[in-house]
C-alpha cells in the first residue's frame, strides 16, 4: 500500500453483498464489491467520500455515504485485523477437516 495514502478499514455487516465505492481528490475512484460479513482493506487520499451501495427492488440504491476517516486504522490494527482473519481461516479449515473425518 502506498504510504502516503492513509490505510482503511471496512466490514461489510449487511447480510448481502455490497459494492464500496470511494471517490476523492484529483479524480481518485476505487469500486470493490464486497460480500456478506468480509472484510476490506484499502488506501484512498484524504478527504475522501466512502458510498455504500446495494441492489434493491428497483435497482441499485444507496445505503450508507460517509467520510473515508471514519474508517481510518493505524498499521497494528492492520496487523491484528490480519491475525484475527487468517486464525478464524484456521478454524473454519480445523472444522471442515473435522466434517470430512466423520462422514
Amino acid at each position: 500500500m502506498d504510504s502516503a495514502q492513509p490505510s482503511c478499514h471496512y466490514r461489510n455487516l449487511h447480510e448481502r453483498m455490497v459494492i464500496l465505492r470511494c471517490v476523492g481528490p484529483e479524480r481518485f475512484f476505487h469500486e470493490k464489491v464486497i460480500f456478506p460479513f468480509e472484510d476490506w482493506l484499502f488506501s484512498c487520499p484524504a478527504n475522501s467520500d466512502v458510498e455504500i451501495w446495494s441492489h434493491g427492488i428497483g435497482g441499485a440504491e444507496l445505503v450508507e455515504v460517509f467520510p473515508s476517516s471514519d474508517l481510518l486504522v493505524e498499521e497494528q490494527q492492520i496487523f491484528e485485523t490480519n491475525a484475527g482473519n487468517n486464525h478464524n481461516r484456521d478454524a473454519c479449515d480445523d472444522q471442515r477437516t473435522a466434517d470430512r473425518r466423520v462422514v
